[in-house]
């Protein structure tokens, strides 16, 4: 059997739905025994799952290997961030650290094991890149947000420290205070507590909540939705490269229109 022969049956295999739902099954498994293993559990069963682990960690070894033996052109296979990825994760899991001094390292590549549910997953896969692509213009609208917290925990801290230190002691407790108010941690007791002194400091609190929770996190919001849409438009037409549009079937109706005309008008001359 030729090496072109070869790569291509590790291409279909690679391809094939069945092969794909074993892998994400055995990502999920893997996710369980993870699980597991963070509770009380007697030698025998723990010792159980320590061999269902390595067992694992070696179907994601051959499942990387056929991955990369179905790659035509090698040198791409770790061109793609996913790849690497992938192929870090398996060879850390691959190294026995259980009996040493990185062994709690070890534990936490593993974890990561569950994050190759993204790679597997092209919608996933979607997902996440939009998100890092929205990230610039996220940073912009962090960025004034951040603005309207310095604000309004530097008002806080002059005006409510007396009231409570704990909460309004400095820039820095009061940051964490609003940002309790804006998750409707108990905010109502922050308030009721400053209104017993400042009646009107209701304000603050209901200004501060419009500005942050109804009008940037909806900002925030609606950059990803903008961002997950133009990928989906970048995906429609990279799917459909080379097929004719509306436009230019119409074109080539007008074109065959006029040169069915010029040729009915030749007939009749």
């Amino acid at each position: 059997m030729n090496t072109n022969s070869l790569q291509k049956k590790f291409l279909a295999l690679r391809s094939n739905k069945v092969f794909e739902l074993f892998v994400v099954a055995v990502i999920l498994f893997s996710a369980v025994v993870i699980g597991v293993k963070t509770y009380d559990i007697p030698p025998a069963l723990l010792t159980f799952v320590s061999w269902l682990d390595v067992g694992i960690t070696v179907i994601f070894l051959f499942e990387i290997i056929i991955r990369f033996m179905g790659e035509e052109h090698k040198r791409n296979f770790f061109k793609s961030g996913w790849n690497l990825f992938d192929t870090i994760i398996v060879i850390a899991s691959l190294v026995p650290v259980e009996e040493s001094e990185m062994a709690l390292i070890g534990r936490l590549l593993r974890i990561f094991r569950v994050l190759r549910m993204v790679s597997m997953i092209p919608e996933l896969r979607m997902l996440l890149n939009s998100l890092l692509k929205a990230l610039p213009q996220l940073g912009y609208v962090m960025l004034l947000m951040f603005i309207i917290f310095y604000i309004y925990a530097a008002i806080g801290a002059t005006l409510f420290a007396d009231i409570n230190e704990v909460l309004w002691g400095d820039i820095s407790i009061a940051l964490l205070t609003l940002f309790r108010v804006m998750t409707f941690e108990d905010w109502t007791d922050v308030m009721y507590e400053t209104m017993a002194v400042y009646p009107l400091s209701w304000t603050f609190y209901l200004s501060f909540i419009f500005l942050t929770v109804f009008s940037f996190l909806n900002m925030v919001v609606g950059v990803v939705v903008s961002v997950i849409e133009q990928e989906h438009k970048k995906e429609d037409a990279e799917a459909h490269a080379g097929e004719p549009t509306i436009q230019d079937l119409q074109t080539e109706i007008r074109e065959l229109k006029q040169l069915i005309q010029q040729q009915a008008r030749n007939t009749n001359s």
